[in-house]
C-alpha cells in the first residue's frame, strides 16, 4: 500500500492552508493532527478560495467520525483510509467531495536541502495494516537516501544498501520461524570490520594499565592470562544470543566491548584500592585538612564616584550600600560633605539624550523637594550608581517579598573540551560589549541560569563545577534549581539560598531536532518555574549548523516551540512564548552573516590590518572589509545582513523579542588559544564550508506587556580561548509579585467585585478560512476560563483574510478573584481567537490589565500569535472597574528610577505627593497594521480602517 501522502502528521494551520492554496483546485484536502484533542485528527478541504476545517474525532472503541455536521447522522470509520474514501462521494455533509489530495512536500523542496520536519520518511495511513512485502525495500531504500547526504555515517549508510536488497529474504526466514537474520548479520559483520582494530588498540591500552594496578603475582601462583574473570569474558545479552550465534565476528566484536566497558567501570576502583594498599603497606599518614568554615556574605565595599556638578563643579559620589547613605563631596569648594539618607531619595532620573547624566531628587524637611543633576565619566559608570542605589533601597525595604530581582543568562559552545579554571570574566560579565563595571561586577545575582552546548563534562561535574565557581567569587552557595540535558546541552538554573522557598512548579524538557528530529547533537532544553508570583521560562538551544542553512534553523525554532513541554499544563494550547511573564531564549542559534565570501587562507588574524592573514597570505578585500569593520567596532555594518535580524523582521522567527545592543565582536569562529585570530574554512564530509565570522552566539527574551525588565548588560568574554566560541553573558533587573493579601476578605459587601468590560473587539486573521469564531479568556485572575459567544461580524472580502467582529453584548464580564486594584496592576489576559467547527486556534496573544484601569474604555492593539507565527491581529476597548475603597496602590521599588528627556526633566522636580500608576508607555504598533494612510505595510490591512 502506498505511503499516506495527504497526512501531514502535526503541521499547523498556517501551514496546511499554504500547501491548499498552492494546489489551488476545489476539492483539495489534507488531514493533520488535531491541536486541540489528542488522538484526533483535523481534515483541511479547499472550496472557492476558502479553507474549511472539519474534526476527526475518535470514540471510546477507536472508531473515527467527522464532528456532526447539522443534518448529518455521523459516520463511523475503523481507519483514517476508510473514512476518507467514503468522503470522496458527494452528499456526505462536507463542502465538497474530497477529490485532490495534497500530498507531503519532497525533501528536495526544502531550499536548504535537509528533511526539516522529517517528512520525507515513510508515513503510513493510521490504523492500516503493513504493507505488502513486495513494496518494503524500495520504500527503505528511499529511507535511506533522504539520510544519506545528512548523515554523519553516510560511509556507513552506503554499506546497508546492499542488504536492504535482500531484506525480503530475512522477512521471509522469520516467518518460516528462522529469526536469525542472517543477512542483516554479514551485513554489519562487514561494516564493523574497522570497529574491530579501534576497539583491539583501546583495549590493549586499557589492559596495560589495568595491570600496572593489579597486585603482585606470588611466584607460587601461575600467572594471570587474562585481566577479567573467565566470567565476564563471554557477556552475550541474551536478547541478542540467537541473532549472532549465525556470526562469530559479530559475537566477537560484542564481546570486546564488553571487556572495554568491564574495564573503564573498574579501573577506578582498581586504582583507588592500589593507592589504599600503598599507604596501609608504607606507615604513610595522611595529612589532616581541617575544612574551612564556610565563607560569610561579603559586605559590599564603599564605592566612590567622581562626577560634575553643573558646568565645571567636581564633586564625589560615595555611596555606602550597608549604611544606606549617598554622601556628596564638593572639590575644592569648602563647602561641608551632605549625606543623604536612602529614604530621602524619592527619584533617579536617567537622562536620555545624555547617557552619562542624572538627576537625584531627594526630600527636604520643608516638605519640598531637591533635585540636582551629575555627570559621570561614563554611561557604565552612570548605571553602577544607579545599580548601588537599587540594591540600598532593596537592602533597607521593609518589604517580606523581593518586588525586583536580578537575573544572569550565559550561553557557551564549549567545542567539546574542558573549561578552563577559572570562569570568572563569564560569571562576572566582564570582557567586551556593554559590560559590567569593576564596582558591580561582582555583586551577587538572585538567579543564575547557564546554557552550554557541546559540552564533554559528566551533568554533576559540570554543575559542582559552577557551584563552585560561584562560591569563590561570591561566597554563596548556590542552590540547584535543576538541571535539564540532551546529549551535550544543558541547562542549570541556580538561586540564592534565601530564595529557594520562593520557587515552585518546577518542569524540564528536551527537544530533538537532530537529523529527521530523532538525534540529540541538536535541539533545545528548557526549565521554567514561579518566583512567588511571576512565571519564568529558560530556554537554551543549538540549531543547525551552516550558513545556508538559514531555512532549517527557523524550522528548529518552530519545532521547539511547538514541542517544548513548559509551564502550566492548562496554558498547552497557547503559544510557548505567551504562557510566561518572562521567557529567555538563549544558545548557539548559528546564525550567521548572510554574505558570499570566497577566502584563499583559513585563517586571519582580528588585529592585522595591513591585508595578510596570520599565515603571511594576501587575504581578499571582501574578507579584509569585514576584518576591518570587526577591528573599527564598526558592527552596525555587519549586523545589517545578520541572518538572525533579516529573519526577524521578516516574522519569521523570534517574532516580538528583544535583544540587547550586540557593541562586541562576532563570538564564532575563533583559532582555539586565541581571541586574535578567525579561521575561516573547515573541513566537512561534503567539502570546504567557509566561516564568515558571525554573532551565533545569543541571549533573546520576551516579556509580557506593562512588565518591568532592564538588560543591564551584554557582551562576551576575551579570555576564555579553550573554544572556537566566545562565552556571552546577560544581566536582567526583572520586576517580580508576591502573593498578594487583601486588606479586607474578597466578597465582603455586594459591591466589592471588580469587573473587566468589553465595548467590542475587531480581529483580522491572515486565513482563507470562512469558519465563524469565538474567545476564550484565560487569566490567573479568574476562576476559570471564560468563553465569549460567536462573532457578530464576518467580512471576507480581501483575499486570504478574514475580519470578525464582536459587540459587547457577545462579550462575557470578566470578575476577577480580587478587587484590589493593587493586585489587577500585575495581572494579564491570554486571549486565543478559535473556529467554532474546528475548535482550532487561530492566534493567541497577551493583554495587561493595568493600562485598562480606571472609568472609561481604553483602546488596546496587539499581535495574535499561533506556533511562533504571526497569524493577525486584534484591537478594541476594554476597561477594568475597580471598586470604591479598593484603589490603593504604592510605588514599586523598580518605578522611582525612570528616564526623561533633557526638556522634560524639569517637571519631574516635584513628585507627587502620592503615588500612582505609571503611565501607559508608548508601544510601537505592530508592523502589520497601519501608521497611517502612507505607510501600510501589508495592503490587506486596510479593511481593518475601512479604507476601501
Amino acid at each position: 500500500m502506498a505511503a499516506a501522502g495527504w497526512y501531514h502528521r502535526d503541521i499547523s494551520q498556517v501551514v496546511a492552508e499554504e500547501l491548499l492554496a498552492k494546489a489551488g483546485r476545489d476539492g483539495s484536502f489534507l488531514v493533520r493532527d488535531s491541536e486541540s484533542v489528542k488522538g484526533a485528527y483535523a481534515l483541511c478541504l479547499l472550496f472557492q478560495k476558502h479553507v474549511y476545517t472539519y474534526r476527526i474525532l475518535p470514540d471510546d472503541e477507536g472508531l473515527l467520525s467527522v464532528q456532526t455536521i447539522q443534518g448529518i447522522q455521523a459516520k463511523c470509520f475503523r481507519t483514517l483510509l476508510d473514512l476518507i474514501g467514503a468522503y470522496e462521494h458527494p452528499n456526505n455533509g462536507l463542502v465538497t467531495p474530497l477529490l485532490h489530495p495534497v500530498h507531503r512536500p519532497r525533501p528536495d523542496e526544502d531550499s536548504d536541502g535537509e528533511d526539516a520536519r522529517g517528512w520525507g520518511h515513510t508515513v503510513p495511513y493510521p490504523g492500516t495494516p503493513p504493507s505488502r512485502r513486495t513494496h518494503i525495500p524500495q520504500q527503505l531504500h528511499q529511507r535511506l537516501q533522504e539520510q544519506v547526504h545528512s548523515s554523519p555515517a553516510s560511509d556507513f549508510m552506503g554499506l546497508m544498501a546492499e542488504y536492504l536488497t535482500h531484506h525480503v529474504q530475512d522477512l521471509e526466514a522469520l516467518c518460516q520461524g528462522h529469526p536469525q537474520l542472517r543477512h542483516l548479520s554479514t551485513a554489519l559483520a562487514t561494516a564493523c570490520r574497522a570497529l574491530h582494530s579501534e576497539i583491539d588498540f583501546t583495549l590493549a591500552g586499557l589492559e596495560t594499565l589495568a595491570r600496572v594496578f593489579d597486585a603482585p603475582v606470588s611466584p607460587r601462583s601461575p600467572a594471570r592470562e587474562q585481566v577479567m574473570p573467565p566470567c565476564c569474558s563471554k557477556i552475550i545479552h541474551p536478547p541478542l544470543q540467537g541473532f549472532l550465534s549465525s556470526d562469530p565476528d559479530l559475537e566477537l566484536l560484542l564481546n570486546k566491548i564488553s571487556t572495554v566497558n568491564h574495564l573503564l567501570s573498574s579501573l577506578e576502583k582498581k586504582v583507588l584500592k592500589s593507592l589504599q594498599e600503598t599507604v596501609t603497606r608504607h606507615n604513610l599518614a595522611l595529612p589532616s585538612v581541617a575544612a574551612p568554615p564556610l565563607p560569610a556574605a561579603r559586605p559590599l565595599a564603599v564605592q566612590n564616584f567622581e562626577v560634575k556638578m553643573g558646568r565645571s563643579q567636581c564633586a564625589a559620589l560615595t555611596v555606602d550600600v550597608e549604611s544606606g547613605t549617598v554622601t556628596v563631596t564638593k572639590r575644592g569648594s569648602g563647602a561641608p560633605e551632605e549625606v543623604i539618607p536612602q529614604d530621602k531619595i524619592l527619584q533617579l532620573i536617567k537622562y536620555q539624550s545624555v547617557q552619562s547624566k542624572m538627576r537625584l531628587v531627594c526630600a527636604r524637611e520643608n516638605q519640598k523637594s531637591l533635585s540636582r543633576d551629575f555627570i559621570f565619566p561614563s554611561a557604565r559608570k552612570r548605571e553602577a550608581f544607579c545599580q548601588l542605589l537599587q540594591l540600598m533601597k532593596i537592602q533597607h525595604s521593609n518589604l517580606d517579598e523581593p518586588e525586583i530581582i536580578s537575573v544572569y543568562v550565559g550561553t557557551w559552545n564549549m567545542g567539546s573540551t574542558s573549561p578552563p579554571r577559572s570562569l570568572a570574566s563569564w560569571l562576572t560579565s566582564r570582557g567586551l560589549g556593554r559590560t559590567q563595571d569593576e564596582t558591580t561586577a561582582c555583586i551577587p545575582h538572585d538567579i543564575y541560569v547557564i546554557g552550554t552546548q557541546e559540552n564533554s563534562l559528566g551533568d554533576r561535574e559540570w554543575v559542582e563545577f559552577l557551584c563552585a565557581s560561584l562560591k569563590t567569587l561570591m561566597a554563596i552557595d548556590y542552590r540547584v534549581v535543576a538541571l535539564q540535558c540532551l546529549w551535550s546541552i544543558k541547562i542549570v538554573v541556580l538561586v540564592k539560598p534565601e530564595h529557594q522557598r520562593r520557587i515552585s512548579h518546577v518542569h524540564t524538557s528536551s527537544v530533538k531536532t537532530g537529523i529527521a528530529n530523532t538525534l540529540g547533537n541538536k535541539g533545545a532544553v528548557g526549565v521554567s518555574f514561579l518566583f512567588n508570583g511571576t512565571s519564568f521560562g529558560f530556554v537554551n538551544c543549538h540549531l543547525a549548523s551552516g550558513s545556508e542553512k538559514t531555512h532549517r534553523r527557523n524550522q528548529n525554532y518552530s519545532d521547539i516551540l511547538h514541542s517544548l513541554a513548559l509551564g502550566d499544563k492548562r496554558l498547552a494550547g497557547f503559544d510557548l512564548t505567551l504562557r510566561f511573564t518572562h521567557l529567555f531564549w538563549f544558545g548557539d542559534l548559528n546564525y550567521r552573516l548572510d554574505m558570499d565570501v570566497q577566502v584563499g587562507p583559513c585563517r586571519c588574524q582580528v588585529r592585522d590590518t595591513a591585508g595578510r592573514s596570520a599565515r603571511g597570505v594576501t587575504v581578499s578585500s571582501t574578507v579584509q572589509d569585514i576584518l576591518t569593520h570587526i577591528v573599527k567596532k564598526e558592527f552596525q555594518a555587519l549586523l545589517a545582513v545578520d541572518q538572525l535580524s533579516l529573519e526577524q523582521e521578516k516574522n519569521k522567527v523570534f517574532l516580538q523579542f528583544s535583544e540587547g545592543d550586540i557593541s562586541f565582536p562576532p563570538t564564532y569562529r575563533y583559532e582555539r588559544g586565541t581571541r586574535d585570530t578567525y579561521v575561516w574554512q573547515k573541513s566537512k564530509p561534503t567539502g570546504m564550508r567557509i566561516n564568515v565570522p558571525s554573532w551565533c552566539d545569543r541571549i533573546l527574551w520576551k516579556s509580557h506587556p506593562e512588565t518591568h525588565v532592564v538588560c543591564n548588560s551584554y557582551g562576551c568574554t576575551d579570555d576564555i580561548v579553550t573554544s572556537d566560541h566566545s562565552p556571552v553573558f546577560a544581566t536582567f533587573e526583572v520586576g517580580v509579585t508576591s502573593q498578594f493579601v487583601p486588606k479586607e476578605a474578597p466578597g465582603s459587601s455586594p459591591d466589592a467585585l471588580a469587573c473587566i468590560e468589553w465595548e467590542s473587539i475587531e480581529v483580522m486573521l491572515k486565513t482563507t478560512s470562512r469558519s465563524k469564531c469565538y474567545i476564550e479568556f484565560h487569566s490567573y485572575c479568574l476562576e476559570e476560563m471564560q468563553r465569549s459567544r460567536e462573532n457578530t461580524f464576518q467580512n471576507c472580502d480581501i483575499p486570504g483574510f478574514l475580519k470578525l467582529g464582536w459587540s459587547s453584548k457577545h462579550l462575557p464580564v470578566l470578575n476577577p478573584i480580587l478587587p484590589d486594584m493593587e493586585y489587577l496592576g500585575d495581572q494579564h489576559l491570554l486571549l486565543s481567537i478559535k473556529g467554532v467547527e474546528s475548535c482550532e486556534s487561530f492566534g493567541e496573544c497577551c493583554l495587561a490589565l493595568r493600562s485598562a484601569i480606571g472609568t472609561t474604555a481604553q483602546q488596546f492593539e496587539t499581535f495574535l500569535f499561533h506556533r511562533g507565527e504571526e497569524t493577525g491581529s486584534v484591537r478594541g476597548w476594554m476597561r477594568v472597574r475597580v471598586p470604591r475603597g479598593r484603589s490603593g496602590t504604592r510605588e514599586r521599588l523598580y518605578e522611582w528610577i525612570s528616564f526623561e528627556e533633557e526638556e522634560d526633566a524639569e517637571t519631574a522636580a516635584e513628585p507627587p505627593m502620592c503615588p500612582k500608576l505609571p503611565s501607559q508607555p508608548l508601544r510601537s504598533r505592530p508592523r502589520s497594521l497601519p501608521e497611517a494612510t502612507t505607510g501600510y505595510t501589508n495592503p490587506a490591512y486596510f479593511i481593518f480602517e475601512g479604507v476601501p
